[in-house]
């Protein structure tokens, strides 16, 4: 079922997604050649737990998968051709050239808020600096569609045009998500579709849409050994952005925008 929220449970998702914008610029200004994912790790939940918040993802488990273990970090830090879930690790080095996407949850006051970002690592190839600006640029054209009276996959559409018309592949079998008082709630917000199908969108609705764009021809993401990270099918590149956002009547509200941004 999918829910409207009220002006005070928005009140308090914007107090969350403030504390992953806070995150992710901090992240922003640490990330470097020779750290390890699990120093950002470690940081980040300090941060968020400073700020009177708990990790979202931290010991997360999808409902409807008892096999599945629950997840064992804050955040997911997925890097060069992983796409989303990679689990921080001391032996995972970030590297010079590469491309780092970080995903990030936090919940306070019975309420999530969620988004990622992708860092580009010293000199990056022109390609890939090229596949992470197009991704953050779908991510732009989907919530410009996220207003109230339109459906839910002409954001879908938006985010699927702009990045076959750069020549980039959709993840396809990963989608973003409605969001409030659970991680996850409907609807799935799938990153290519239709323009006019899907529900219609309502004022009130919170949704996190993340495009997820690879350089290949990858339409999957793919677990690898069994692990909750999963990487493109032909090992190329692959980028990502995410917003928590709130329908509203003329231009989405942005949940999770940092202040610098927003200025």
């Amino acid at each position: 079922m999918i829910t409207i929220k009220s002006e005070r449970e928005i009140e308090l998702m914007r107090a969350s997604g403030a504390i992953v914008a806070a995150v992710l610029d901090m992240i922003g200004e640490k990330i470097r050649d020779g750290m390890t994912t699990l120093e950002l790790d470690t940081m980040a939940e300090e941060c968020i737990r400073d700020h009177g918040a708990v990790p979202s993802f931290l010991h997360y488990r999808p409902k409807g998968e008892p096999d599945v273990p629950p997840y064992p970090a804050t955040l997911c830090v997925s890097l060069n051709e992983e796409v989303v879930h990679g689990v921080p690790s001391s032996k995972k080095i970030i590297r010079e050239g590469d491309i780092v996407s970080v995903d990030c949850g936090a919940f306070k006051e019975g309420y999530h808020g969620d988004a990622a970002r992708t860092y580009m690592i010293g000199d990056v190839p022109s390609e890939v600096m090229k596949l992470v600006a197009v991704t953050r640029e779908c991510l732009e054209r989907g919530i410009a569609q996220a207003v109230a009276g339109n459906r839910l996959h002409d954001i879908s559409a938006a985010v699927e045009e702009h990045a076959r018309a750069h020549g980039f592949s959709v993840i396809e079998n990963m989608v973003g998500h409605g969001i409030g008082s659970e991680l996850h709630e409907e609807p799935p917000v799938p990153n290519y579709g239709r323009r006019k199908t899907g529900v219609r969108l309502r004022e009130g609705m919170a949704l996190a849409i993340e495009p997820m764009i690879a350089m290949g021809r990858s339409r999957n993401a793919v677990a690898r050994n069994g692990e909750w990270v999963a990487v493109t099918e032909d090992g190329k590149p692959s980028a990502h952005f995410e917003h928590t956002i709130i329908v509203r009547k003329d231009r989405a509200e942005i949940m999770t925008l940092s202040p610098a941004s927003a200025g």
